[in-house]
Protein backbone atom coordinates (compact mmCIF):
# COMPACT_ATOMS: atom_id res chain seq x y z
CA UNK A 1 0.00 0.00 0.00
CA UNK A 2 1.27 3.47 -0.88
CA UNK A 3 1.86 6.03 1.88
CA UNK A 4 1.55 9.78 1.20
CA UNK A 5 3.33 12.94 2.45
CA UNK A 6 2.75 16.53 1.31
CA UNK A 7 5.76 18.01 -0.55
CA UNK A 8 6.63 21.28 -2.29
CA UNK A 9 8.74 21.86 -5.44
CA UNK A 10 12.50 21.74 -4.92
CA UNK A 11 12.48 19.55 -1.82
CA UNK A 12 15.29 17.02 -1.45
CA UNK A 13 13.97 13.65 -0.36
CA UNK A 14 15.80 12.12 2.57
CA UNK A 15 16.90 8.51 2.41
CA UNK A 16 14.53 7.46 5.19
CA UNK A 17 11.55 8.52 3.02
CA UNK A 18 12.57 6.43 0.01
CA UNK A 19 11.60 2.74 -0.07
CA UNK A 20 14.26 0.13 0.68
CA UNK A 21 13.84 -2.94 -1.57
CA UNK A 22 14.19 -6.43 -0.13
CA UNK A 23 16.45 -7.19 -3.09
CA UNK A 24 19.33 -4.65 -3.36
CA UNK A 25 19.58 -5.27 -7.10
CA UNK A 26 16.09 -3.87 -7.70
CA UNK A 27 16.29 -0.26 -8.93
CA UNK A 28 14.22 2.49 -7.36
CA UNK A 29 11.39 3.56 -9.69
CA UNK A 30 10.89 7.33 -9.88
CA UNK A 31 7.53 8.47 -11.20
CA UNK A 32 6.05 11.87 -12.16
CA UNK A 33 7.06 14.91 -10.14
CA UNK A 34 10.55 13.73 -9.23
CA UNK A 35 14.03 14.37 -10.63
CA UNK A 36 17.19 12.34 -10.08
CA UNK A 37 20.38 14.38 -9.63
CA UNK A 38 23.46 12.11 -9.81
CA UNK A 39 24.78 10.42 -7.93
CA UNK A 40 21.99 9.84 -5.40
CA UNK A 41 19.89 12.97 -4.88
CA UNK A 42 16.13 12.93 -5.59
CA UNK A 43 14.21 16.22 -5.65
CA UNK A 44 10.57 17.14 -6.22
CA UNK A 45 9.51 19.22 -9.24
CA UNK A 46 5.84 19.84 -8.36
CA UNK A 47 3.71 20.31 -5.26
CA UNK A 48 1.49 17.46 -4.19
CA UNK A 49 1.36 14.23 -2.24
CA UNK A 50 4.53 12.16 -2.20
CA UNK A 51 3.39 8.57 -2.72
CA UNK A 52 5.70 5.75 -1.68
CA UNK A 53 4.92 2.15 -2.59
CA UNK A 54 7.48 0.05 -0.73
CA UNK A 55 6.17 -3.20 -2.19
CA UNK A 56 6.84 -2.02 -5.74
CA UNK A 57 9.91 0.04 -4.75
CA UNK A 58 8.34 3.08 -6.40
CA UNK A 59 7.89 6.73 -5.46
CA UNK A 60 6.08 9.58 -7.23
CA UNK A 61 4.25 12.87 -6.60
CA UNK A 62 0.48 12.92 -7.05
CA UNK A 63 -0.93 16.25 -8.20
CA UNK A 64 -4.55 16.32 -9.36
CA UNK A 65 -4.28 19.79 -10.87
CA UNK A 66 -1.22 19.01 -12.96
CA UNK A 67 -1.06 17.81 -16.52
CA UNK A 68 -0.54 14.17 -17.32
CA UNK A 69 3.04 13.37 -18.36
CA UNK A 70 3.44 9.98 -20.09
CA UNK A 71 5.53 7.51 -18.13
CA UNK A 72 6.74 4.05 -19.26
CA UNK A 73 4.34 1.24 -18.33
CA UNK A 74 1.35 3.57 -17.77
CA UNK A 75 -1.93 2.39 -19.28
CA UNK A 76 -3.73 5.15 -21.19
CA UNK A 77 -6.84 5.75 -23.26
CA UNK A 78 -5.87 7.42 -26.52
CA UNK A 79 -7.67 8.65 -29.63
CA UNK A 80 -6.35 7.96 -33.12
CA UNK A 81 -5.76 11.30 -34.85
CA UNK A 82 -4.33 10.10 -38.17
CA UNK A 83 -2.19 7.32 -39.61
CA UNK A 84 0.91 6.97 -41.78
CA UNK A 85 2.48 3.98 -43.51
CA UNK A 86 3.52 2.09 -40.37
CA UNK A 87 2.13 4.15 -37.52
CA UNK A 88 -1.02 5.40 -35.90
CA UNK A 89 -0.58 8.87 -34.41
CA UNK A 90 -2.67 9.12 -31.26
CA UNK A 91 -3.71 11.86 -28.86
CA UNK A 92 -3.25 11.08 -25.16
CA UNK A 93 -3.91 14.64 -23.94
CA UNK A 94 -4.53 17.91 -25.79
CA UNK A 95 -1.23 19.42 -24.61
CA UNK A 96 1.23 16.59 -25.37
CA UNK A 97 2.77 15.46 -28.63
CA UNK A 98 1.04 12.65 -30.49
CA UNK A 99 1.91 9.19 -29.20
CA UNK A 100 3.20 6.81 -31.84
CA UNK A 101 1.47 3.42 -32.09
CA UNK A 102 3.06 0.90 -34.49
CA UNK A 103 0.38 -0.66 -36.66
CA UNK A 104 1.63 -4.13 -35.70
CA UNK A 105 1.72 -3.39 -31.95
CA UNK A 106 -1.23 -5.65 -31.20
CA UNK A 107 -1.29 -9.23 -29.98
CA UNK A 108 -0.64 -11.58 -32.90
CA UNK A 109 -0.95 -8.76 -35.47
CA UNK A 110 0.40 -9.18 -39.00
CA UNK A 111 0.05 -6.95 -42.04
CA UNK A 112 -3.07 -8.94 -42.98
CA UNK A 113 -4.67 -9.23 -39.53
CA UNK A 114 -3.77 -5.87 -37.94
CA UNK A 115 -6.71 -3.70 -36.80
CA UNK A 116 -7.86 -1.12 -39.31
CA UNK A 117 -8.22 1.96 -37.13
CA UNK A 118 -9.56 5.27 -38.39
CA UNK A 119 -9.42 8.83 -37.07
CA UNK A 120 -11.47 9.01 -33.87
CA UNK A 121 -10.95 5.37 -32.88
CA UNK A 122 -10.40 4.84 -29.16
CA UNK A 123 -7.64 2.54 -27.97
CA UNK A 124 -6.51 1.20 -24.62
CA UNK A 125 -2.73 1.04 -24.66
CA UNK A 126 0.43 0.91 -22.57
CA UNK A 127 3.24 3.48 -22.73
CA UNK A 128 6.33 1.66 -23.97
CA UNK A 129 8.73 4.61 -23.89
CA UNK A 130 8.54 8.32 -23.11
CA UNK A 131 10.99 11.18 -22.66
CA UNK A 132 11.01 14.95 -23.07
CA UNK A 133 13.15 14.60 -26.19
CA UNK A 134 11.06 12.02 -28.09
CA UNK A 135 7.38 11.44 -28.79
CA UNK A 136 5.93 8.72 -26.55
CA UNK A 137 5.46 5.26 -28.05
CA UNK A 138 2.50 3.11 -27.04
CA UNK A 139 1.58 -0.52 -27.69
CA UNK A 140 -1.59 -2.56 -27.28
CA UNK A 141 -0.05 -5.53 -25.47
CA UNK A 142 2.00 -6.26 -22.39
CA UNK A 143 5.68 -6.21 -23.45
CA UNK A 144 6.46 -8.82 -20.78
CA UNK A 145 3.95 -11.40 -22.01
CA UNK A 146 3.06 -10.36 -25.55
CA UNK A 147 -0.63 -10.71 -24.60
CA UNK A 148 -3.22 -7.99 -25.07
CA UNK A 149 -4.58 -8.26 -21.50
CA UNK A 150 -7.62 -6.19 -22.41
CA UNK A 151 -5.76 -3.62 -24.49
CA UNK A 152 -6.75 -2.74 -28.03
CA UNK A 153 -9.61 -0.88 -29.68
CA UNK A 154 -12.46 0.24 -27.43
CA UNK A 155 -15.73 -0.06 -29.32
CA UNK A 156 -18.90 1.71 -28.28
CA UNK A 157 -19.30 3.13 -24.80
CA UNK A 158 -18.42 6.62 -23.60
CA UNK A 159 -15.33 8.35 -22.22
CA UNK A 160 -15.42 10.38 -19.00
CA UNK A 161 -12.77 12.68 -17.54
CA UNK A 162 -11.56 12.25 -13.96
CA UNK A 163 -8.64 13.70 -12.02
CA UNK A 164 -5.24 12.05 -12.25
CA UNK A 165 -5.51 11.08 -8.60
CA UNK A 166 -8.87 9.41 -9.19
CA UNK A 167 -7.46 7.51 -12.16
CA UNK A 168 -4.62 6.20 -10.00
CA UNK A 169 -7.07 5.09 -7.29
CA UNK A 170 -9.25 3.29 -9.83
CA UNK A 171 -6.21 1.36 -11.06
CA UNK A 172 -5.36 0.02 -7.60
CA UNK A 173 -5.89 -3.72 -7.17
CA UNK A 174 -7.59 -3.14 -3.78
CA UNK A 175 -9.71 -0.06 -4.39
CA UNK A 176 -11.43 -0.03 -1.00
CA UNK A 177 -8.43 -0.75 1.20
CA UNK A 178 -5.83 1.26 -0.72
CA UNK A 179 -7.89 3.94 -2.46
CA UNK A 180 -10.99 4.36 -0.31
CA UNK A 181 -13.28 3.52 -3.24
CA UNK A 182 -16.38 1.32 -3.19
CA UNK A 183 -18.40 3.06 -5.90
CA UNK A 184 -17.63 0.50 -8.62
CA UNK A 185 -18.31 -2.45 -6.32
CA UNK A 186 -21.65 -0.93 -5.35
CA UNK A 187 -22.59 -0.38 -9.00
CA UNK A 188 -21.45 -3.87 -10.03
CA UNK A 189 -23.95 -5.34 -7.58
CA UNK A 190 -26.79 -3.65 -9.47
CA UNK A 191 -25.79 -3.72 -13.15
CA UNK A 192 -23.29 -5.11 -15.64
CA UNK A 193 -20.76 -2.80 -17.27
CA UNK A 194 -17.29 -2.75 -18.79
CA UNK A 195 -14.67 -0.22 -17.76
CA UNK A 196 -11.15 0.76 -18.83
CA UNK A 197 -9.16 3.32 -16.83
CA UNK A 198 -6.33 5.38 -18.30
CA UNK A 199 -3.61 6.90 -16.16
CA UNK A 200 -4.15 10.05 -18.26
CA UNK A 201 -7.45 10.78 -16.48
CA UNK A 202 -9.73 9.09 -19.02
CA UNK A 203 -12.28 6.39 -18.15
CA UNK A 204 -14.12 4.38 -20.81
CA UNK A 205 -17.43 2.86 -19.76
CA UNK A 206 -19.84 0.61 -21.62
CA UNK A 207 -23.03 -0.56 -19.94
CA UNK A 208 -26.33 -2.02 -21.14
CA UNK A 209 -27.61 1.30 -22.44
CA UNK A 210 -26.95 5.02 -22.54
CA UNK A 211 -28.68 5.70 -19.19
CA UNK A 212 -26.69 3.01 -17.41
CA UNK A 213 -23.41 4.19 -18.95
CA UNK A 214 -24.11 7.78 -17.90
CA UNK A 215 -25.00 6.61 -14.39
CA UNK A 216 -21.65 4.86 -13.94
CA UNK A 217 -19.75 7.83 -15.34
CA UNK A 218 -21.63 10.32 -13.19
CA UNK A 219 -21.00 8.21 -10.08
CA UNK A 220 -17.26 8.27 -10.68
CA UNK A 221 -17.13 11.98 -11.46
CA UNK A 222 -19.19 13.01 -8.42
CA UNK A 223 -17.11 10.75 -6.17
CA UNK A 224 -14.01 12.42 -7.57
CA UNK A 225 -15.15 16.06 -7.55
CA UNK A 226 -16.75 15.91 -4.09
CA UNK A 227 -14.05 13.68 -2.52
CA UNK A 228 -16.76 11.36 -1.18
CA UNK A 229 -16.05 9.01 1.69
CA UNK A 230 -16.98 5.32 1.52
CA UNK A 231 -20.38 5.78 3.17
CA UNK A 232 -21.13 8.79 0.95
CA UNK A 233 -20.28 6.77 -2.16
CA UNK A 234 -22.82 4.13 -1.15
CA UNK A 235 -25.49 6.80 -0.62
CA UNK A 236 -24.67 8.37 -4.00
CA UNK A 237 -25.08 5.07 -5.86
CA UNK A 238 -28.44 4.37 -4.18
CA UNK A 239 -29.65 7.89 -5.02
CA UNK A 240 -28.63 7.68 -8.68
CA UNK A 241 -30.17 4.23 -9.06
CA UNK A 242 -33.49 5.53 -7.74
CA UNK A 243 -33.39 8.37 -10.28
CA UNK A 244 -32.75 6.06 -13.24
Amino acid sequence: MATQTLVMPGEVLSEDVLPIPSNPSVALKLGPGLRHIPPSTVTTTIAGSLCVDRKKNAVWVENNSGRYIPQPNDVVIATVHHSSTDWYHCSITPHTAFAQLPQLAFEGATKKTRPQLVAGSLIYARVLSASKHLDPEIVCYNPSTGKSEGMGELKGGMVFDVSLGMARRLLLSKQKDEGGLVVLDELAGEMAFEIAVGRNGKVWIKAGGVKETLLVGRSLQETDCDSLRVDEQRKLVKKLLRQT
